[in-house]
C-alpha cells in the first residue's frame, strides 16, 4: 500500500509538472499551440494576399464569374462550420470525462471534415474539366495554392482527430486528456475560421 501511495504521488507530481502554467496563465502546451497557430496566420496571410493580388490575372472565359458554383461551395462551407459545433461538443464531453461521447463527437467532426475535403476534390476536378488548370493563369495558380493548402490542413486535422479517438479508446492519451482534446479543438477552429475568410474573399467578393 505504501509503495502504491508513493507511486500515485509521484505520478500526480509528474502530471502537475507537465501541465504547469507560464506567466501568461496558459499551460506550456496551449502556449505552444497558440504560437503554432500564429505562424499559420502568417502563412495563410501571405497566400491570401497573393491571391488578392493575382485574382484578376485570367483569361476572359476562365475567371471566377465563369467557374464558381456558389451554392455548392456554400453547402460545403456549412458542413465545415457545423464541424466546429461538434468539436465544441467533443471538448465539453472531454471536460466531463465522458470518453464515449468524446470519441463520438471527434468521429463526427472528422466525418464532416472528410465531406468538406471530398467536396473540394469534386470542385477542383470540375474546374480542371472546364479548362482551369494549375498553370492556366496566375489567378488559377494562386487559387489552387491557397485552397489546396487549406485542404491539406483539414486533412491533417482529420487524421489527428481519428488518431486522438483511437488513443482515447486505448487510454493512451498523455497528460491531461481534456486539455489534449481542447488543443486539437483549437487547431480545428482555426482551420474553420480561415475557411470563412477564404470563402468570403475568394468566392463572395467579386474580382
Amino acid at each position: 500500500m505504501a509503495d502504491t501511495a508513493v507511486h500515485d504521488d509521484t505520478h500526480a507530481a509528474h502530471d502537475d509538472h507537465a501541465a504547469h502554467h507560464t506567466s501568461t496563465g496558459l499551460s506550456n502546451n496551449k502556449l505552444a499551440m497558440w504560437m503554432f497557430l500564429g505562424s499559420e496566420c502568417l502563412l495563410f496571410g501571405g497566400l491570401i494576399s497573393t491571391y488578392m493580388l493575382y485574382r484578376g490575372r485570367h483569361s476572359a472565359n476562365l475567371g471566377p464569374d465563369q467557374v464558381w458554383d456558389i451554392p455548392f461551395t456554400s453547402a460545403s462551407s456549412f458542413v465545415l462550420l457545423m464541424s466546429s459545433l461538434t468539436m465544441v461538443l467533443a471538448v465539453s464531453s472531454a471536460h466531463r470525462k465522458d470518453d464515449r461521447n468524446t470519441k463520438v463527437w471527434l468521429s463526427v467532426t472528422a466525418l464532416l471534415g472528410a465531406l468538406f475535403v471530398a467536396g473540394q476534390v469534386y470542385e477542383f476536378t470540375t474546374f480542371y474539366r472546364e479548362g482551369l488548370g494549375f498553370t492556366t493563369s496566375l489567378f488559377s495558380s494562386s487559387f489552387y495554392t491557397l485552397t489546396g493548402f487549406h485542404g491539406v490542413h483539414v486533412t491533417v486535422g482529420i487524421i489527428m482527430l481519428m488518431s486522438l479517438s483511437g488513443m482515447i479508446s486505448r487510454n493512451k492519451v498523455p497528460g491531461d486528456k481534456a486539455e489534449t482534446v481542447e488543443l486539437f479543438g483549437l487547431y480545428w477552429h482555426f482551420v474553420d475560421v480561415v475557411w470563412i475568410l477564404i470563402f468570403t474573399l475568394v468566392y463572395l467578393i467579386p474580382a
